[in-house]
């Protein structure tokens, strides 16, 4: 069973950064393009940043100049690196394949709240 474990979440103030880590299977990893996504309360999970398998990144508007994202395959993870975080990046975040995410694949996410 495959699974994808994200941490990294927590309460930040606005303006302020934390870093995203995800975990996954080297089977999910090897050779995919990896994204980021996140839900809003009351809103559909979004993609925010992805990373093909050879280091190509893709940015939502919302997110782009502020977010980067960046996978290690020797240690089967992905990390995105937030910074000006702002209320609204308050969400769950998620990791999953891209740009078509794998319904599969779903973890539980981590929170991020961010203070005004």
């Amino acid at each position: 069973q495959v699974q994808l474990v994200e941490s990294g979440g927590g309460l930040v103030p606005a303006g302020g950064s934390l870093n995203l880590s995800c975990s996954t299977s080297i089977n999910v990893l090897k050779g995919s393009t990896m994204g980021w996504y996140r839900q809003l309360p009351g809103r559909q999970r979004t993609p925010l940043a992805r990373i093909t398998a050879t280091g190509v990144v893709t940015f939502a508007d919302s997110v782009e100049g502020r977010f980067s994202i960046s996978r290690d395959d020797a240690k089967n993870a992905v990390l995105l690196y937030m910074s000006r975080l702002k209320p609204e990046d308050t969400a769950v975040y998620y990791c999953n394949t891209g740009p078509n995410p794998n319904p599969l694949y779903w973890g539980q996410g981590t929170q991020v709240t961010v203070s005004s």
